[in-house]
């Protein structure tokens, strides 16, 4: 039976639809994300002691947690910001159904 807890949404967000899609293509080709959902949205953030308001997307990538440390240096080689949102969440709930249908689109556990 699968652990809801071995399972995740991982947040990153990216500057332009192109990178957000580019990055969402590689994760899924390689097996590292089960689905990216992908989102426009407005973030306030404090950088090199500026406040910046800018347009961005959110990638909801779901995936098994296992995977985190290839899809870090994935995200990290294809994105182009200085330091990027990569944060994992572990789901606490879900159904059966969902949890055995991302570990089926993901690498298997080594």
């Amino acid at each position: 039976m699968e652990t809801p807890a071995d399972y995740g949404v991982v947040l990153v967000t990216a500057g332009n639809m192109q990178e957000a899609e580019a990055i969402a293509n590689a994760l899924v080709e390689a097996k590292l994300a089960a689905c990216v959902s992908l989102l426009p949205i407005h973030s306030i953030y404090t950088w090199q002691g500026e406040l910046h308001k800018e347009q961005e997307w959110q990638l909801l990538i779901k995936t098994d947690l296992a995977q985190f440390p290839a899809m870090e240096a994935k995200i990290k080689e294809l994105h182009s910001y200085e330091v990027s949102e990569i944060i994992a969440l572990p789901i606490v709930a879900s159904s059966q159904a969902y949890l055995q249908w991302i570990s089926q689109q993901v690498k298997s556990k080594e």
